[in-house]
């Protein structure tokens, strides 16, 4: 059989970026449960209906169908979802008699999306998203809750394994929508959409499709680009938008939601999160508070995660599930940072020891030797064969396992050569070497 080829778009890790990652959920679930949010996991499928009722995605979904489907199950076409938000709202319509509002949800999936792959952007990712839903209503002051969380969530990924750190840019859809309104703007949305592509395109360019493509007037169009260049870290972007001479009930309170957030995040996290008047967010479920977050020295990547308030996504027609939500993109994050080396791993393996053979007679020995050591929490493997000292040892090197254990009762630490006598009832191996860990990249 020949070497099959890579499928672009769909990244693998390598164990010790396995390793990585797994570390990386570990401290974002123990981040979200300390803040009492729960697990739940939803379907890969959803139907279609479903999955293109909200936002233009509709070109980007996976249709799954069986390979021998006939006409008849046409009707009963499903799709893989594109994130794991539309998902939760039909988990909360389905299950809502079984939970107690405000629900607070966390949820680690992969998702899949038929965009064009290239750095930082795959067809099938990992997720890792957390939500607070109310019924009929939702405080908001969970929306101010949200981003700290993922930013002491992001934190500790910077202080205990060396990610980047993030700076979160924060706007609010009202402050936008109601600023466009004042204008005498009809279609709002459009105007959204147009500002999303700023970072991309520039001023120049947005103002050329709000005129070209949208027929505004270009006093109008000018208006539009000056409140999408307001960036601040404190409050003072208030007074920019006043500056403007745009007024209107909806703007504000856009503006006084967004201040309290501004204001909150400076006293508890300050530097982390800045008011950015650009920030609209593609999707148009989002009503209220949107959120994207920046890898500091990675800004090219774009947003490596986002999210916002969403006021009416969910609703059986007679209630209606408000909610705020951010969301992870934790293969986006790390599939960069590990194909560059930014963060790596002490060893690619969970084996903190080798036991060695003296001859394949002992194994049953090494074996309950190698027992003992597991039932202390020492990750470890019998050599898998009998061999010269010097070739096990050899093996351990290539494994990245830093300690050999021999019949004798005596460990080597292979790399500075120190070999001592071990009780395996009670040796104990460096903190450090117990499990990889991961460490900046040199």
């Amino acid at each position: 059989m020949a070497r099959p080829k890579p499928i672009s778009g769909y990244p693998e890790f390598l164990p010790s970026g396995r390793i990585i990652e797994q570390q990386v959920l570990d401290i974002l679930r123990e981040t979200f449960e300390l803040h009492g949010f729960g697990s739940i996991e939803t379907r890969a499928v959803e139907p279609m209906d479903v999955l293109t009722r909200k936002g233009e995605i509709t070109k980007e979904v996976f249709v799954v169908r069986r390979l021998h489907a006939d006409d008849a199950d046409a009707g009963d076409q499903l799709g893989l979802h594109f994130d794991v938000t539309v998902p939760f709202a039909r988990y909360v319509l389905e299950n809502s008699g079984h939970l107690a509002f405000p629900f607070r949800r966390y949820q680690m999936q992969k998702v899949w999306r038929g965009e064009r792959p290239q750095e930082g952007r795959y067809r099938e990712f990992l997720q890792a998203d957390i939500d607070i839903v109310g019924q009929e209503v939702l405080a908001a002051h969970h929306d101010i809750e949200i981003p700290l969380v993922a930013l002491e969530a992001f934190e500790r990924l910077h202080t205990e394994l060396g990610l980047p750190s993030v700076v979160m840019h924060v706007n609010n859809r009202k402050l936008s929508q109601g600023f466009y309104e004042g204008l005498g703007i009809e279609d709002t949305a459009a105007v959204l959409q147009r500002v999303d592509k700023f970072d991309k395109i520039g001023a120049g360019a947005v103002k050329d499709l709000l005129v070209d493509e949208l027929g505004l007037e270009a006093g109008v169009a000018d208006k539009c680009v000056a409140l999408a260049q307001i960036q601040s870290g404190d409050e003072s972007f208030v007074e920019a938008v006043r500056a403007l001479g745009v007024e209107g009930e909806l703007l504000d309170e856009g503006l006084a939601e967004l201040a309290a957030v501004v204001r909150y995040a400076a006293a508890a996290v300050p530097g982390r999160l800045v008011a950015d008047l650009k920030i609209a967010r593609g999707l148009d479920y989002y009503t209220g508070t949107v959120y994207e977050t920046e890898l500091v020295g990675f800004e090219k990547l774009g947003s490596v995660a986002s999210g916002g308030r969403y006021d009416s996504l969910a609703s059986d027609g007679r209630t209606t599930y408000p909610g705020v939500g951010y969301s992870f993109g934790v293969t986006r994050i790390l599939v960069p940072l590990v194909n560059k080396g930014v963060v790596t791993t002490t060893r690619s393996v969970p084996t903190a020891v080798l036991v060695a053979l003296d001859n394949e007679d002992t194994r049953p020995h090494a074996t309950a030797t190698a027992q003992k050591l597991r039932a202390r929490g020492i990750a470890c493997e019998v050599a898998p064969k009998a061999d010269k000292f010097g070739k096990q040892i050899k093996y351990a090197e290539r494994r990245g396992i830093p300690f050999v254990w021999f019949e004798s009762n005596e460990v080597k630490d292979i790399r500075s050569g120190e070999q001592v006598a071990a009780d395996p009832d009670t040796w104990q191996p460096p903190a450090d070497d117990l499990r990889p860990r991961v460490v900046a990249g040199s």
